[in-house]
């Protein structure tokens, strides 16, 4: 589900491509979180390419993070970043270490492909 970003005011009051990097850690991780791998491991490689400008203080940011892979013991995700005006802005590839062979924790929870519903486990306040 997109979310409101706070953009970073860096002179001229745009997105920062350090803020979009960053991002595109935090939510490939969650889109595998998304998959039952909650202990996702470190990032092992991340890649951002920026296609227009993301946008200016005051102005919405969306993103979308989906696991394109998942194998033994690396998940593939791609996060796409879009601007006000819905224009791809960038969008970037994290790849991170995982071992998939452990079990999951007791409060892992597994979400449907639109992230709205809980399909294994329980949610806990």
């Amino acid at each position: 589900m997109p979310r409101a970003v706070e953009l970073s005011d860096n002179g001229p009051q745009t997105v920062h491509g350090g803020l979009i990097m960053s991002l595109t850690d935090t939510l490939g991780s969650l889109a595998v979180a998304t998959k039952g791998q909650y202990m996702t491991g470190v990032s092992v490689d991340i890649g951002t390419s920026f296609v227009k400008p993301a946008g200016r203080v005051g102005e919405e940011l969306t993103a979308t993070a989906v696991v394109t892979g998942i194998g033994k013991s690396l998940a593939y995700t791609r996060v796409d970043f879009y601007n006000a005006q819905g224009q791809l802005a960038a969008y970037g590839p994290c790849w991170a270490s995982t071992d998939l062979t452990a079990s999951p924790a007791q409060n892992d929870v597994k979400f449907s492909e639109d992230g709205e519903r809980i399909i294994e486990g329980e949610d806990i306040d």
